[in-house]
């Protein structure tokens, strides 16, 4: 009975050493579609990290390059540019959006469809260097997909199975 008991308390254990590293949850991660010809897009998606985490990396098979991006202003202008790392700060969520952070992928070789699903490696690393992989299956929405529409209260209109949903 004691080596069952020994036995339960190292599994416990493991389990509580597995779950206690880095956790970073994914919510309404998504990719946008492509015109035929059109060589780059972008995903979205919100991150919210258990404790200080920055996302470092992606990779996806639909391209071998994917990077971490972000849109902000610069001189009057809105400009692109890759960036090292997303900070995750501990328990607030994070979200990848048109027009803020998001992942890149350029250099497409094939049109990217709405219905379509891109599996997408994201990288974490918490604050002592320790990495995390999560797998995200990210489905393709509509070129006209955009972020939820807001009511005359400020509040999002998620009806309709999230953000995305709606042509602006």
């Amino acid at each position: 009975m004691t080596s069952k008991i020994h036995t339960l308390l190292l599994v416990a254990g493991a389990l509580f050493a597995a779950t206690a590293h880095a956790q970073v949850k994914v919510d309404d991660a998504w990719v946008r579609a492509t015109v035929p010809q059109q060589k780059a897009t972008g995903a979205f998606m919100k991150l919210t990290a258990a404790k200080d985490t920055r996302l470092v990396a992606v990779a996806t098979p639909l391209t071998p390059k994917a990077e971490v991006h972000e849109m902000a202003m610069q001189d009057n202008v809105m400009r692109m540019r890759q960036i090292p790392a997303i900070e995750l700060p501990a328990g607030k969520t994070v979200e990848l959006k048109p027009g803020g952070f998001h992942l890149m992928f350029l250099d497409l070789p094939a049109q990217v469809k709405a219905g379509d699903q891109v599996p997408l490696t994201l990288t974490f690393e918490d604050l002592s260097g320790a990495r995390q992989t999560v797998e995200v299956k990210a489905p393709v929405r509509a070129l006209n997909a955009a972020m939820p529409a807001k009511d005359d209260k400020g509040n999002k209109d998620d009806k309709g199975g999230g953000h995305g949903d709606h042509a602006h």
